[in-house]
Parts: structure tokens; sequence; C-alpha cells
């Protein structure tokens, strides 16, 4: 691969300079920003790798089904019955099969949206009665009420200490991740908050109630294999779905005309209710389009990665089976090409019209091909519904004096939260 563009080998096997561009995503950037849409570099445990930054040469890998082992070892711990993310293709398809069963399902969706309602609500009149006392951090109570929700659905009952449990995947992700990266971290404090977190599973299954438990159960996974995976989708989805409403009430609250449609539209669909009914998400068409918009200017998860099986060819460069392949999806949306003034937020890029008219692999907030991410259409129904509630009854303002910074948490997260004020709303 050495005729592929891309940086001299580093001594360090990279790492100086994913740490000087502030992160893999940013560094993703910049590398493509210099060498064009297919990169050769080097990574801590990825030797032998690319990255690919164009729709048409994603489409000629979408199907892979591996990913390389060593760089989704700091998920290991999460999971005593091996590593989730990098099953193997004859075990992860049966795999993905029972989970989309559930969690991709409209009954399945529709029979949870009143609990759902519930919790958003409850956020809601928290957030009336702090907002006197000052600016809203958004993205640790949205990341809380994003755990409650995934903890109703894949669960079946709710948590005593949601914050707590947020604050245990962080210590376990930044210990085990700080593990690769050679950094001092306290592995007995990552032991700890992943036995709590082990703890607070088993509690909750132990009661029973959950379509998604009763649904591996039936697949003939074991005991250990089920809490693995209510932990993996927990993680998964408290941190994304969280974030990406975060970044969508940002980015309106910065841009007044997108603001003001998706406040017209939700007078005009929800009258005076405080919150949609499920039928009413297909009625939000500019909220949806407007949340889309966020996730392509913050993908939630910036990148993904694939580990090529017999070599390939793309771009007319020969790729021995073996390599590491990155997705850096923040690089494809932002890529002008496919979206002119990348920078922009402008929700209109998502009518069927211009949806219709691009590559479908130029926009992939939910990764692609067999690994993409089962609970892409949940996570769409618990923001929009996130959103309605929050949007109809509250005017956000961001505090002028807070610098919003997208770091590389696991997801693209924000450095220092969002902070915002809030303002009662009053319909048209």
């Amino acid at each position: 691969m050495r005729d592929i563009p891309g940086p001299p080998p580093a001594a360090d096997g990279g790492l100086s300079a994913v740490a000087a561009a502030g992160g893999l995503h940013t560094y993703q950037l910049r590398l493509h920003e210099r060498y064009g849409p297919l990169v050769r570099l080097q990574l801590p445990g990825a030797p032998a790798a690319i990255s690919v930054a164009d729709p048409v040469l994603l489409e000629a890998t979408a199907a892979i089904d591996a990913r390389p082992d060593e760089l989704f070892a700091f998920l290991a711990p999460l999971c005593e019955a091996g590593n989730l993310q990098t099953l193997p293709a004859d075990e992860h398809g049966p795999f993905r099969r029972v989970l989309l069963s559930v969690l991709a399902g409209r009954r399945s969706h529709e029979a949870h949206f009143a609990g759902f309602v519930t919790l958003a609500t409850e956020l809601a009149d928290r957030w009336e009665r702090r907002a006197a006392d000052g600016p809203v951090a958004l993205q640790q109570d949205l990341s809380e009420l994003s755990l409650r929700m995934i903890a109703q659905y894949a669960l079946g009952g709710g948590l005593a200490d949601p914050a707590r449990v947020v604050s245990a995947f962080e210590t376990v992700l930044t210990v085990h991740l700080g593990r690769r990266y050679e950094r001092d971290d306290d592995l007995a404090r990552g032991d700890r908050a992943l036995a709590y977190l082990r703890e607070v599973v088993d509690g909750v299954l132990a009661r029973g109630g959950s379509e998604l438990v009763a649904a591996l159960a039936r697949a003939d996974m074991s005991p250990a294999r089920i809490r693995d995976t209510v932990l993996m989708i927990m993680l998964a989805a408290h941190h994304t779905t969280g974030v990406a409403v975060s970044w969508t009430l940002h980015l309106l609250a910065r841009n007044p005309g997108p603001a003001a449609r998706v406040a017209a539209e939700l007078d005009d669909v929800l009258g005076d209710r405080a919150a949609p009914e499920y039928a009413d998400l297909r009625r939000l068409p500019y909220l949806e389009m407007a949340l889309k918009e966020s996730m392509r200017l913050y993908p939630p998860g910036p990148y993904g990665a694939r580990e090529t099986t017999e070599d390939l060819t793309l771009d007319g460069h020969h790729v021995p089976a073996g390599t590491t392949i990155f997705y850096p999806f923040w690089a494809v949306h932002l890529d002008p090409r496919h979206w002119p003034d990348p920078h922009a937020f402008r929700p209109d890029r998502f009518t069927p019209e211009e949806q219709a008219a691009r590559h479908r692999y130029a926009y992939l907030p939910f990764g692609l091909g067999p690994r993409g991410c089962e609970g892409a259409s949940l996570a769409m129904v618990e923001a929009e519904l996130v959103l309605a509630v929050l949007l109809s009854r509250f005017a956000f303002e961001p505090v002028e004096d807070h610098p919003v910074t997208p770091v590389e948490r696991f997801v693209l997260w924000a450095e220092h939260d969002i902070r915002m004020r809030l303002t009662r709303r009053c319909p048209r």
C-alpha cells in the first residue's frame, strides 16, 4: 500500500500525531484535507491501516463484517462472554438479527412510546424548575434521560441512580481506553465501576419484563451474553442519543431561522399538547431534517473501523487482507463535493429530493453495512420525541461566554458540556 498517499511512518506508531491533532477524529479530518479521499496512516494497534472518506469507495467496502480486535479491546472488559463488538461474522449475523427483531420494530417502539413521553416530560419539568437558577447543562442531563429510556426498553425497568450509572460507564471507558494509550489510570477504580454496572443490570434483569431479554433468551444466549448485550446497548444508546439531541439544540439555538420553522411546525402539529403521540412524529418532517443535519455536522460516533478478510482493490490500489479500514464519518459529512458550504446548518439538505440526489454513503450517522447500528430507528424515535417535548416548551439561548468545543470521548462530546438559558415558550 506504499503508493497510497499518507504521512511518513513514525517511531511511536502515530500516537503523537493523533495527540497533537486533539484526537483521532480531528487527525482524520486533517489527513483527508491534505491527502485526499484515500489515505494510508499508522496508529497504535493498527500498523497497516487506511482511511476511506469517499462514498464510492465506502460502498466498495460496505459488506465487510469484521472489526480489528485490538482497536476494540478497550470494550472487552464489558463483555465476559466475548467482545460483542468483534464477534466473527458467523456469530455476529444471527446475533444482529435477534437485536434487529426487537430494536428495529415499529410495534415495539410504539409500545414503549408512552413511557418515553413520561421520562422526557419529567426532564422538562425539572428544567423548568431550575431555569430561574441559571443555565442548564444539556449533555449530562440528556445522557441520563437517554439511559433511562434504554433501560426501560432493554431491561424492562428503571434505574435508581442513572447519574451514577453514566459516571460508571465513563470511568470504565476512560480507564480501559487509557490503558491502550499507556496513561497511568487507576485500574482498580475501573474494576469497581464495572462491578457496579454488572450489579445494576443483574438486579433489573432478575425482575424480568424485557422483550429484548426474552428474544435473546429464546435464541439460547447464555446469561453472561445477555447481560453483556444489555450493557453494550445501554452504553451505546445513552451516549449517542443524548449527544445527538444536545448538538441539535445547540445548532437550533444559534440558527434562529430553522429554530422558528421547527417551533411553527410543533405548534401546528401539537397545538396545546405538551408532547406528541407516536403517529405525530411522521407529521414533523422539518424537526427530523434538523436532527439529521445536526448528526451530519456532529455525528455522535465520528468514525468506524473494519478489517479486510481478503485482498481487495480500492481506487486502483492493492489492499491486502488484514488491513484496518477506518471510516471517518465526520470527514465524509464535511466533504464539499456532496455538501456545499459544509459547515453551515441547513436542514433543507434533507428534503426527499435532496436526499435522493446524493450518494447514499455520503451520510452515515449510524455507520454502514452489517456492523451498522441496530438501534438506529429506535434512536431516531427517542431523539425526535425528546426534541419535540423540549422545543415545544422552551426557547433555548446559548451562554455566549461558554465555548462549545467538540472533543472525542468515545462519541463526539462537547468539552465542558453545552450550557443554555431556558425560557418558557408561548405557542403561537
